[in-house]
């Protein structure tokens, strides 16, 4: 049986980012996955009940998802709205349907509070990156899933492979 891949709305071109837009990953694996029936998507904020578009959110204090799952930080948006709940939700969320589905793999949108696995924003909203993992991205790395953002895409089909 073929590994499954849970994989970020937003890069199979669905219009679920903060912003209301999709970032559509352009891959020739990406159909054949699709065509295999291997891919499952989820937006884990629209997941949680969050809207869009809704106010960009970062993590704060240039904390990690890691910490949000611990409950030492926080999910803040740019107007000052604590949206930690929703988050932790929308990583509850993503867990259950990978295990769900039996996804031993995501792909998931780099730099979101929820999917960055290798960067997110730094809490300030001024576009500084920082290594790290969002929550939803911690949260499946800490349940066993192998997490890989969508510039990580070769490293997958490798890793796949094996």
């Amino acid at each position: 049986m073929q590994s499954k891949i849970l994989v970020s709305a937003c890069l199979m071109g669905q219009a679920v980012r903060y912003d209301g837009r999709a970032k559509p990953l352009l891959h020739p694996v990406i159909e054949t996955w699709q065509a295999e029936g291997r891919l499952v998507t989820i937006c884990p904020e629209m997941s949680a009940g969050m809207k869009v578009p809704r106010p960009p959110a970062e993590i704060a204090n240039a904390a990690t998802g890691e910490e949000v799952l611990a409950g030492t930080a926080r999910v803040v948006e740019l107007t000052g709205a604590d949206v930690t709940e929703e988050f932790l939700q929308a990583a509850e969320n993503a867990v259950a349907l990978a295990r769900q589905a039996g996804c031993r793999y995501a792909l998931l949108i780099d730099g979101s509070p929820s999917c960055g696995s290798a960067f997110i924003y730094d809490g300030t909203f001024s576009g500084r990156k920082q290594a790290g993992h969002g929550v939803t991205a911690a949260a499946l790395k800490a349940d066993g899933v192998e997490v890989f953002s969508d510039h990580q895409i070769e490293e997958l089909i490798d890793r796949i492979a094996q």
